[in-house]
């Protein structure tokens, strides 16, 4: 046997490989255990929200493009305040949700499916709890106690019921099978793409709702898309004003008057999900992505500046200045889609410019009611009728910053994307896929695939 003098010890070779084969074990065993933590700590997601350069498949044709409408801004630096106690129900609504005669392909979907909510297990009331204790309590929610499984019935082709008097009115006959039709198109997307039959609903999941508790409304928000008059919307409704025009923007998005469906127990939110309307507002993809890089880089910003723009440019930009790096002003729009497509990006994602299928789990979620930002008024309007909102109240169309400049069009959007090169332009449209498949939204570019 070998022996290698080891400090005042003669220790023999075999004992040494010994000694580096269990060290090398248990670090093996060490980094996989703390992979196994990393993984189960993972939001669920259903569906993937990219996909891979040369997958092709055709929803059929898309509804025509109307005029832009009302644009949004919403920063979502917020620190959780205690919500208004809960207005008086009104009288019991009437049900908006019959039976719907959907296509031979679809019976099978239009059954009920059974679902798994998932809610932590808390017995917290709004005026009972403390903002930055809620925040906290929030972050750290899926490492702290096994959640509650509640099983919950969902159809697929819901949709709110026209009124007996509505039924000979072509232009609201017109409205509700544009309704059916997306989705149908949501829904057969989402069979085709959602990894498993098991579907899970987190308060991740919820987190963008609002809830509006007189008519029973839950609105998801999607920024870029109309929400900060939706929100308006919500408060007239609720009673906290009486005109949209009254409510500023800072009210809006800072004056923490709407209640989020996830400041509910899980009752709370189980009967909501349940028995309220469900509705979102998208928009197309690019267009939306345009509309937020000049909303938050191309005007004054003391949050998007230092914390994106900074990190944007000291990564991406060759030989920037000292004043860029300090600021974080001035970031180019390649520069923009360089960090968004990077895998390793410097600063995670944002919600202005997040996937609609991720902030809204359209595959969790069955929503009752989808509207599109180009036909904003009409389906808008339309809405507020089937919920018979007050006859007085229109959805707004000003538009409440940088009202000077003109709303993010298909022109304005295209002048930005001609700035990238066609695998850019490819690339970002892989990103934004599946946004693309869900809402029915053609390519916006002839050479993409």
């Amino acid at each position: 046997m070998q022996f290698i003098f080891l400090g005042q010890k003669w220790i023999g070779l075999r004992t040494i490989i010994m000694r580096l084969t269990c060290m090398f074990s248990f670090i093996l065993l060490f980094g996989a255990a703390g992979l196994v933590v990393f993984i189960h700590l993972q939001d669920p997601e259903d569906i993937v929200h990219q996909r891979t350069p040369g997958i092709k498949y055709n929803m059929g044709p898309q509804q025509p493009k109307k005029q832009d409408c009302t644009s949004s801004n919403n920063q979502d630096v917020r620190i959780r305040k205690n919500s208004a106690e809960a207005l008086a129900m009104g009288n019991q609504r009437r049900s908006l949700y019959p039976p719907v005669n959907a296509p031979t392909k679809l019976q099978s979907t239009d059954k009920k499916q059974n679902i798994m909510f998932v809610m932590k297990d808390h017995q917290k009331k709004d005026a009972e709890i403390n903002p930055i204790g809620l925040h906290k309590r929030r972050r750290r929610f899926r490492i702290k106690k096994s959640p509650i499984l509640i099983a919950m019935n969902s159809s697929s082709l819901n949709l709110p019921m026209l009124k007996s008097e509505d039924r000979n009115n072509n232009n609201w006959k017109s409205l509700y099978q544009i309704q059916r039709e997306r989705k149908r198109i949501m829904r057969d997307t989402c069979s085709k793409y959602k990894s498993n039959n098991r579907r899970i609903i987190t308060p991740y999941h919820v987190s963008r709702i609002f809830v509006e508790d007189k008519y029973r409304i839950l609105y998801c928000e999607v920024p870029k898309a109309g929400c900060s008059n939706w929100k308006r919307v919500l408060m007239v409704l609720n009673g906290l004003a009486s005109s949209t025009k009254d409510i500023q923007h800072n009210t809006v998005h800072y004056g923490n008057y709407l209640k989020r469906l996830d400041g509910f127990d899980r009752k709370g939110i189980y009967h909501r999900l349940n028995t309220y309307t469900k509705m979102l507002f998208i928009r197309e993809p690019f267009e939306k992505l345009v509309s937020a890089f000049r909303d938050k880089f191309e005007h004054p910003n003391n949050y998007y500046h230092p914390v994106f723009g900074k990190a944007i440019i000291s990564r991406y930009r060759v030989n920037a200045s000292k004043e860029a790096l300090r600021t974080g002003s001035g970031v180019k729009f390649k520069e923009f889609i360089q960090y968004l497509l990077d895998v390793h990006k410097p600063v995670g994602m944002d919600i202005h410019w997040d996937h609609v299928n991720r902030l809204c789990s359209p595959c969790l979620i069955d929503y009752d009611f989808v509207g599109k930002f180009e036909s904003m008024e009409e389906d808008a309007n339309f809405f507020l009728h089937l919920i018979g909102a007050p006859q007085n109240l229109t959805f707004p169309r000003f538009k409440d910053r940088h009202s000077n400049e003109e709303r993010t069009t298909t022109k304005i959007t295209q002048s930005y994307f001609a700035q990238l090169s066609p695998a850019q332009r490819q690339h970002s449209y892989d990103f934004y896929y599946m946004d693309y498949l869900m809402f029915n939204y053609s390519k916006p570019f002839e050479d993409l695939y």
